[in-house]
């Protein structure tokens, strides 16, 4: 059974779920009732919810309409009503309506999103069950389920449920979206940056996704990118107060802090009383030695929140930057005193301490900065100037080797090296059950010389058909030991096709959708042994991409003690 009607609410972003969609529409308008109920859809679609329930109730007056018709108008009450936040009326509505018609998958649907909306996360999921027992084959079901795993913490069953609603209606960009988000949760930015990619190529309009296709972006050190992003969400949202703030920290990321301190200002020009634009700035200014004008920042952001234990961490920074490490320690005593589980504290007190002349004790700091964020780059750049890079507590995959590859586990990281590229790590992204295996490395030859293709298995799935393998490929910029793009290779008996043309690369990967990438004629920075090498790929990264790669290196180097920071706030 499919659904009838227009009310299929879908999943707007990530995590934000719509409930006002479309009043069912009526195939009928033979009675007095069925008339105001156009009316009032009428009133809807225009934006006026609250004539729309006095139609709507008008309409429920006639007493000669049967039940089915008068569970849909029941529905599309409750949707006025969500929309003037009049949530009790909206449930009320449903409950209603659902007891009229039972059979009516759509209603079950949008009460779902609603339940959802109040926080009722278990509820809204029987809801969305038995929509699709009752429509197999309802793609915004199934997405809005995706959304209420999500939110459940339930990422892996989001994914299949986003996967389906993909399957049944591959243009709906809010399915994308959602999984790409998840995707992202999951531990897999690659794979969320495709997946984001495809939602605003289905739907431009989407300023969320573009924000989390900002987040994915920078977990994969593209910071410029970030930017663009985040630029495109300002366009949509040009009062969001978070969004500068992001936008900065991602400047600052990129080296580029004059241009995150005009963001910082122009969110405190939104917002005159936002503490993490306050804080942001504070760094910036820091950065760019302008000490007085971070310290002043830094000390708003305490006066506005007494309890901002960043704030007290970083101007614990900048006074051990103006040689006054004793200041410094009073404030760490403050942000102890607050919030103990911060990498920011230990690091900071760290940097007091070492100042000092409390070496000892300042590397177990920084020590357990790490323990609490292994990736807490600042904690890793002061270990690294005193000589004590931490060192990966890696254990080697003996099984995935293949031709010079190999496949270490750091905690829940995978991550493939070859002893011919020392600086290149490249991440096994898993969607699957199992433990990856390199399956084949394949170099590009002249004109494209430089790129490589690393296919590894990505585990194994279930599906209504039976298990199905999962295959990656990975395209590498040797140059600039950098991911130009990872690419789904197989699923089940599917296979990704890849044409290559006048120095473009199309992949229709093997779930069906269509990446592609401008190409133009690279540099070998280091190649493996022959004996590594399979057969060549036809492949490529024009050079001004692979010098761009090379650029955010290098001011990830100057400044990726940010990097948890951009999204942290």
């Amino acid at each position: 059974m499919r659904p009838r009607g227009r009310a299929a609410g879908l999943v707007a972003a990530a995590l934000t779920l719509a409930v006002a969609v479309g009043p069912v529409a009526f195939a009928q308008d033979a009675r007095n009732g069925l008339q105001r109920a156009q009316a009032a859809d009428a009133e809807l679609q225009r934006g006026d919810p609250a004539q729309a329930v006095t139609l709507f109730t008008d309409a429920l007056a006639d007493k000669t309409l049967p039940n089915d018709r008068r569970a849909q108008i029941h529905g599309d009450r409750a949707l006025a009503y969500a929309r003037l936040q009049n949530n009790k009326a909206a449930v009320e509505d449903f409950n209603r309506a659902v007891l009229l018609y039972p059979e009516h998958a759509p209603l079950y649907n949008n009460r779902g999103n609603l339940l959802l909306k109040l926080g009722l996360t278990s509820e809204s999921l029987k809801d969305f069950d038995r929509a699709i027992l009752l429509a197999p084959a309802y793609p915004a079901a199934y997405s809005n389920r995706a959304g209420a795993h999500l939110r459940a913490g339930e990422t892996d069953l989001a994914i299949a449920d986003f996967t389906r609603a993909i399957e049944l209606q591959p243009t709906l960009a809010a399915a994308f979206a959602g999984r790409g988000r998840a995707q992202f949760l999951a531990g897999r930015p690659h794979a969320a940056s495709r997946d984001l990619t495809r939602a605003v190529s289905l739907d431009p309009r989407l300023a969320s996704t573009y924000r989390n296709r900002a987040e994915a972006r920078t977990a994969i050190e593209q910071y410029n990118e970030a930017i663009e992003d985040l630029s495109r969400a300002v366009a949509f949202e040009p009062r969001s107060t978070a969004t500068y703030v992001r936008r900065g920290y991602a400047y600052l990321a990129a080296g580029n802090a004059a241009n995150a301190i005009k963001d910082f200002t122009t969110a405190l020009e939104l917002d005159p009383a936002s503490v993490p634009a306050y804080i942001a700035r504070g760094i910036a200014n820091a950065r760019l030695d302008l000490h007085d004008d971070a310290l002043n920042d830094l000390a708003k952001a305490i006066e506005l929140d007494p309890r901002a234990t960043r704030a007290y961490c970083y101007r614990a920074w900048v006074y051990k930057l103006t040689r006054q490490p004793e200041l410094g320690l009073k404030d760490i005593e403050r942000a102890v005193r607050i919030e103990q589980g911060l990498p920011d504290v230990f690091w900071a007190r760290g940097e007091v301490i070492e100042a000092l002349g409390q070496t000892d004790a300042a590397l177990a700091d920084y020590a357990r900065a790490l323990e609490i964020d292994p990736k807490f780059a600042e904690a890793k750049t002061a270990l690294a100037r005193l000589g004590k890079a931490p060192v990966r507590e890696e254990v080697e995959l003996k099984a995935g080797a293949f031709g010079g590859w190999r496949i270490v586990r750091s905690g829940v990281t995978l991550t493939a090296l070859n002893a011919s590229l020392p600086q290149l790590r490249v991440p096994l992204e898993m969607l699957g059950r199992g433990e990856p295996k390199i399956l084949e490395w394949e170099l590009k030859n002249a004109p494209y010389k430089g790129l490589g293709v690393l296919r590894y298995h990505a585990g194994k799935v279930e599906t209504a058909t039976g298990p199905e393998e999962l295959e990656h490929a990975a395209i590498v910029d040797l140059a600039a030991n950098a991911i130009v793009g990872v690419e789904l290779q197989r699923k089940g008996d599917k296979l990704a096709q890849w044409t290559w043309d006048n120095g473009r690369l199309v992949v229709l990967s093997a779930d069906g959708v269509t990446d592609e990438f401008q190409l133009g004629p690279t540099q070998v920075a280091q190649a493996p042994p022959p004996e590594a090498v399979k057969k060549p790929v036809n492949n490529g990264w024009s050079d001004a991409n692979r010098q761009r790669q090379a650029q955010q290196r290098s001011a990830q180097q100057k400044s990726k003690s940010l990097f948890q920071m951009i999204f942290g706030f």
